[in-house]
């Protein structure tokens, strides 16, 4: 039988019902001087402050009861104790297990703390000098080739903590390359040279076209230097992957060879070997802190009542503004330069995770799931899309993400009196910016001015976090993993696989071969866009330089 869907749910009149009574927030805060106090949640390194949400004491207690009635709780406990959550494909979706320190790992999952232990040894070995490459030169450069869950977190998080990367890694320059045009390789291998680079080679199930068509072209470049495979293979090549088959096949050795597991999704996986390039940047001891982070993040979210759970607060209160305000766009605003590729991280997790339109029964979804996730650094975002935030026509929720402490590491009294004050500056347009979104033209003064008038009411919510480093970033990263779970079971899908990413690669590969027909039998049962394009690239790429047309 097929569970009820949401908008079945008996408290989902009531929230809908409860919605009219809601004031703006100028009024909400003015009629309540404790609002903040009363709507703050406390977690591991950050608090969330949701003050300025659309949302009253009888919204917060209908919410409360929804998380009770789909029985959250059973579903948060399922997650964590390795049932079949990821229904399509059959598995669990065990990545918390991932960051279980390991005097606490189950004697199961020995092996995630066996596969740390000789990553920790492989990027000791490219730190020390111990790894050379064909020539007998150490290593000075190291080139990550992934897409998706194995480039996007490890690119952001190693631009995130760049000041925390640990002595003996600071001589060592970490490249990331993903796209499939070979565009970033293109610049890279211009620079780099061959006989000190490594090359990870990230893919779940190493398979991934985008993945491999660069390293074939990185193993054509090497080969033209190496003539010798096997020593190039050997001294250049690493392997990070569930199909242990499928990189001996490659040609990696099974010494180069990294392992990860089927329960662990793309995405959900910086956390495993996939992380290596975040060892390899930053140093083993960040990558731990890293996993302690998220370890107190998933207890605080296992254990802690909905009310006082940042993840499930974060995941009620989207679905209020989705479900119920009729909200379809986030925006991610974090107001520090460190988090610059964070909001292109949550873009993958939460729109490939909870992009979906059937229930994991297989039932056809009436109501909005995902809304559309967007965001930059906020104070560039400020001169970019704040105009139709503040004056728009669109409503939009939004993040703010903002450190608390920031250049306590200066190097000197003077240097680092000059950037606290520019932190000031920073912290001053965060809480402007909010406070503005909110109250409108309350928050200054009145305009008869159509042009000077802010509506305000856009609901928003706060992170603020300790400071930005390794064990308040895997906070971070796991707060926003466990939100999207929680939606998940709300909105009754399956946010661990990925079937229209899937689709789109296999009609790719469907077409591929036409591109290089001179004929058009092929092609006839194409549609007459992808037809037309096909004929009219192979008459440009027929032609050499440009036609003057």
């Amino acid at each position: 039988m097929n569970k009820p869907l949401l908008t079945e749910q008996p408290v989902f009149k009531l929230l809908q019902e409860k919605a009219s009574a809601v004031p703006h927030l100028k009024d909400l805060f003015a009629a309540d001087s404790d609002r903040a106090q009363q709507m703050l949640v406390q977690g591991p390194g950050m608090l969330l402050d949701y003050s300025k949400q659309r949302v009253n004491d009888d919204v917060l207690s209908a919410l409360e009861q929804l998380f009770c009635q789909l029985k959250l709780p059973e579903a948060i406990r399922d997650l964590f104790s390795g049932e079949v959550v990821n229904k399509s494909e059959n598995r669990p979706a065990l990545h918390s297990q991932l960051r279980v320190p390991a005097d606490k790992q189950p004697q199961a999952y020995q092996d995630v703390e066996n596969q740390l232990q000789r990553m920790s040894r492989l990027v000791d070995k490219v730190h020390s000098g111990v790894w050379r490459g064909f020539s007998g030169k150490r290593i000075t450069d190291v080139v990550n080739l992934g897409v998706g869950g194995s480039d996007l977190g490890p690119l952001m998080l190693t631009q995130a903590l760049k000041e925390y990367a640990a002595p003996e890694a600071k001589n060592l320059r970490v490249h990331f390359a993903s796209t499939i045009d070979g565009s970033q390789l293109f610049d890279l291998l211009d620079h780099l040279n061959p006989e000190t680079t490594l090359f990870l080679i990230a893919s779940k199930s190493f398979t991934t076209i985008d993945t491999l068509s660069n390293a074939d072209t990185v193993r054509a470049w090497l080969s033209r230097v190496c003539p010798d495979e096997a020593l190039m293979l050997r001294c250049h090549f690493v392997g990070i992957s569930t199909a242990v088959e499928k990189m001996n096949q490659w040609g990696i050795v099974a010494e180069n060879q990294l392992e990860f597991w089927p329960w662990v999704g793309g995405r959900f996986s910086l956390w495993s070997a996939v992380g290596c390039s975040i060892a390899l940047d930053l140093g083993m001891v960040t990558f731990r802190e890293l996993l302690a982070g998220a370890h107190a993040m998933d207890e605080h979210f296992r254990t802690a009542p909905a009310l006082e759970n940042i993840p499930a607060m974060m995941a009620l209160l989207g679905v209020w503004n989705v479900n119920i305000l009729d909200i379809r766009a986030h925006a991610i605003l974090p107001y520090d330069g460190r988090l610059k590729y964070f909001p292109s991280y949550l873009e993958q997790l939460e729109m490939e995770s909870n992009g979906k339109s059937v229930t994991q029964d297989g039932q056809a979804i009436d109501y909005a799931t995902c809304p559309v996730l967007w965001g930059e650094i906020g104070a560039n975002a400020q001169h970019a899309f704040y105009q139709l935030l503040h004056q728009g026509t669109q409503p939009v929720a939004a993040d703010f993400i903002l450190a608390a402490r920031r250049y306590d590491r200066s190097l000197d009294q003077a240097h680092g009196e000059a950037l606290t004050a520019q932190h000031e500056l920073n912290i001053a347009n965060c809480l402007a910016q909010s406070r503005v979104l909110a109250l409108g033209n309350a928050a200054v003064e009145p305009a008869d001015n159509p042009f000077r008038h802010y509506p305000g009411n856009q609901p928003s919510s706060t992170l603020l976090l300790e400071q930005l480093d390794a064990y308040t970033l895997g906070a971070l990263i796991a707060c926003y993993e466990h939100k999207v779970f929680t939606q998940a079971m709300i909105w009754g899908i399956n946010p661990f696989d990925q079937w229209g990413v899937e689709l789109g690669k296999q009609v790719a590969l469907q077409l591929q071969p036409l591109l290089k027909q001179s004929d058009n039998d092929g092609k006839a049962g194409l549609d007459s866009s992808t037809r037309l394009l096909a004929e009219r690239i192979a008459d440009l790429r027929g032609q050499n330089g440009r036609s003057g047309k």
